[in-house]
């Protein structure tokens, strides 16, 4: 079976062979994800979840580019506020999704497009990744329950310094904690997640679904807590003075004055 659809052309759905890739496809913006491409992403989850036909996800984005994260003008225009905000959707969707998620990632993976890679299970990254989460340097505090899965993945004080600092590492570093497979040029990256995947696709689906719920049992329940906290607390600081000074920085293209917040 192959498929392709665009109904939101930033966000590209292809499905064959079994595997389900979808395609941040807004390179003109650096990738950077709207509302809209949020409800895409969530509505392809959904999609693939129940399509017995996909036995395995790919996401990817551009091998210069994986994700700045959000979209700040659009964040600051329609801040998620409620549970069924796009980002959450897709959030809940991609935490809970039962069948193997692979990623190819090259380039800045800014933000959520760092946070979202804690709920795949294969990462292969082009040697010119960057890994960031800045969210501290914006007034906020982090998402996608990264404040549990971080920690647990690269250990408190690799964690800390990720989060606290906010200060980008690189695929070498990623590879050494734990948070990425392998290391492959930049060209190569998207045709191993698509090769992997494919090696997935070829195996029982019930299998790798028991599989991954066994090795993941026991933190759903403590992930989805952990992202409805976070979201309270998102949801707040983002009104408070620092993160105003931070996106007002931003905008001016200035560095932020948190001396007074």
């Amino acid at each position: 079976m192959t498929s392709t659809s665009n109904a939101v052309p930033e966000i590209l759905t292809h499905v064959d062979a079994g595997v389900m890739t979808l395609t941040i496809n807004r390179l003109d913006k650096k990738n950077s994800l709207t509302a809209a491409m949020y409800a895409a992403m969530a509505d392809a989850l959904e999609s693939a979840h129940h399509d017995t036909a996909v036995r395995a996800l790919v996401i990817q984005g551009h091998e210069s580019i994986f994700s700045a994260g959000n979209d700040i003008g659009d964040f600051l225009n329609k801040p998620p506020s409620a549970a069924d905000a796009p980002v959450f959707r897709f959030l809940r969707g991609i935490s809970s999704f039962s069948k193997p998620i692979v990623a190819a990632v090259c380039g800045p993976a800014v933000g959520i497009g760092t946070t979202m890679l804690l709920h795949c299970d294969l990462i292969y990254a082009g040697d010119n990744a960057a890994f960031s989460l800045p969210f501290v340097n914006l007034g906020l505090c982090p998402e996608a329950a990264s404040s549990y899965l971080a920690p647990k993945l690269m250990g408190y004080p690799r964690a800390a310094e990720a989060l606290l600092l906010g200060e980008p590492f690189r695929a070498e570093t990623a590879l050494e904690m734990g948070l990425i497979n392998r290391i492959v040029p930049p060209a190569e990256a998207s045709a191993l997640a698509q090769q992997q995947a494919r090696k997935l696709a070829a195996k029982p689906l019930s299998s790798l679904i028991e599989t991954k719920r066994l090795m993941k049992k026991g933190q759903a329940s403590i992930v989805a807590e952990r992202m409805v906290e976070e979201g309270a607390s998102f949801g707040r600081m983002l009104a408070e003075p620092a993160a105003r000074e931070a996106f007002t920085a931003f905008m001016e293209k200035r560095r932020p004055d948190f001396s007074k917040v």
